[in-house]
């Protein structure tokens, strides 16, 4: 919700930038000009450095604008604000060393100007915001600039809200009334309770409200209609937050339809411009990775033709994009065996295994699993074994990042119709949320709400943050099986 407040505060955001970045390139031109005496790569003066500063101090804003530092989503995101901080200070200093590149004109006085520009620029702003996040949270404590909630439904999503607004320090926001029925009310909430909305809105100027939230609409549309009219007449803050998650999760846009306002749903935020972004990014990145995947590619090859004999590869048939079947490149890990072309269950049973048998029906797969190898143990466990689905990347089949490619039954048998058309909904990937957020020691349950979280929620910098994670993993070897 952008409040009143909330603009204040990225407008006060917005004039702290501007200080910090002027004082940032300031006093690196200092610290290489007047405190460093040995020669400089060009002689720039003071005014015309910083003339040429505020002349690409626009840019820099609208550089940070562009990746959101200045909406309320990022506010209470630490982690995220600094990592786009660190990301918008380095588009900036590249954009000025391109700039001199193109145009032949000296932007720093000294190679070393640019180093401390950059350290400077990104230190000063996290220092910056953390102090404003620090005051911020003072004012909240102190009761300045708290929006005083009414929450109206009848569904759990008032509690949910309840509690995630509960801490006012953090979040600005303090729930003073509350009107659903009693079994939805939050347990130990200190908001007042009206059992109907008509009530709580006839005490909106004594409670002081500022702020309504109503999580459905009423079948009576003067009820919804009083609401609103409320909000208007008193210059209230008004968000509809609909109860069912499917409403406010994906990508939403809302346009006019025959005079009427309409609000289409997509299931997930990976369309359009998105999709041919992601898969532009996927080739780009296996493209100038090549030599290094290639090397490794064929070194293990070769080890496999002399620890593992027979085929280097194997394919498996899973699923990806809207249901469809394709072959999943990894490097072959069990023995080369006669019954690898049976099913799992009937090879167990061959081998007598019955305790394997009922270990694979419940999670599809077995801890010790006696037909892999100890070379293709160790491909499993340094993740190398799935190395080859570069090659699925470039096809196209599967994303860098994406839900796990899933076989179809397994699919059917823990996925609900509703849910394995939303994990279809996008294209499965080499790596996603769940590999990096335990792989094998988080239990199916909560691996399913990752993969569904992440189609739900998608953007260009998660995938980012998930492929960093995934080289820390990978090099970490955690939860690898």
């Amino acid at each position: 919700m952008m409040t009143r407040n909330s603009r204040y505060y990225s407008l006060l955001l917005l004039f702290v930038d501007i200080f910090v970045l002027t004082a940032a390139f300031t006093l690196a031109y200092i610290m290489r000009v007047q405190w460093d005496h040995r020669p400089l790569f060009t002689e720039i003066y003071a005014f015309d450095y910083l003339i040429a500063f505020l002349t690409v101090l626009p840019l820099w804003i609208l550089i940070f604008a562009s990746i959101g530092l200045y909406s309320a989503t990022i506010y209470n995101r630490r982690l995220v604000e600094w990592a786009k901080i660190i990301i918008g200070c380095f588009i900036g200093i590249l954009l000025i060393i391109g700039w001199e590149y193109v145009s032949d004109k000296a932007f720093f006085p000294a190679r070393l100007t640019t180093l401390y520009a950059f350290i400077g620029s990104t230190a000063l702003m996290i220092l910056g915001r953390e102090l404003l996040r620090l005051s911020r949270g003072l004012a909240f404590l102190y009761g300045k600039g708290v929006s005083n909630v009414l929450l109206i439904g009848s569904s759990k999503t008032i509690t949910d809200i309840a509690i995630n607004l509960s801490d006012t320090q953090k979040s600005g926001y303090h729930i003073a009334a509350i009107a659903c029925p009693k079994s939805v009310f939050p347990e130990g909430a200190s908001a007042l309770h009206f059992s109907n909305a008509h009530a709580a809105l006839k005490q909106v100027k004594e409670l002081g409200i500022t702020t309504i939230i109503q999580t459905e609409l009423y079948e009576s549309e003067e009820r919804n209609s009083e609401i609103l009219s409320t909000a208007q007449t008193n210059h209230l803050n008004y968000s509809f937050i609909p109860g069912e998650a499917e409403f406010y999760t994906g990508k939403n846009t809302v346009d006019v339809f025959l005079g009427y306002p309409m609000i289409t749903v997509s299931q997930t935020p990976l369309i359009g411009w998105g999709a041919i972004l992601k898969r532009f990014f996927d080739a780009f990145v296996v493209i100038i990775t090549a030599p290094l995947w290639l090397i490794i590619l064929i070194i293990i090859s070769l080890l496999q033709l002399v620890l593992n004999p027979g085929p280097i590869f194997y394919k498996s048939k899973r699923l990806t994009k809207h249901g469809r079947v394709f072959g999943l490149y990894k490097f072959r890990s069990m023995k080369h065996r006669s019954t690898a072309h049976l099913d799992p269950v009937e090879e167990f049973r061959l081998m007598g295994r019955e305790d394997l048998v009922k270990e694979y029906q419940q999670n599809f797969k077995v801890e010790k699993d006696p037909r892999i190898t100890r070379f293709g143990s160790f491909l499993r466990k340094s993740s190398l074994d799935e190395l080859p689905q570069v090659i699925n990347v470039l096809k196209g089949d599967i994303s860098l990042v994406g839900p796990r490619p899933i076989p179809s039954r397994e699919l059917k048998a823990k996925f609900s119709q509703k849910r394995a058309a939303l994990l279809l909904e996008v294209r499965s990937g080499l790596t996603g949320l769940w590999q990096v957020s335990g792989r094998s020691n988080i239990d199916t349950e909560t691996r399913i709400k990752l993969e569904l979280y992440y189609v739900r929620n998608w953007s260009f910098w998660l995938d980012i943050k998930i492929l960093l994670k995934t080289v820390v993993t990978v090099i970490g070897r955690i939860g690898a099986r």
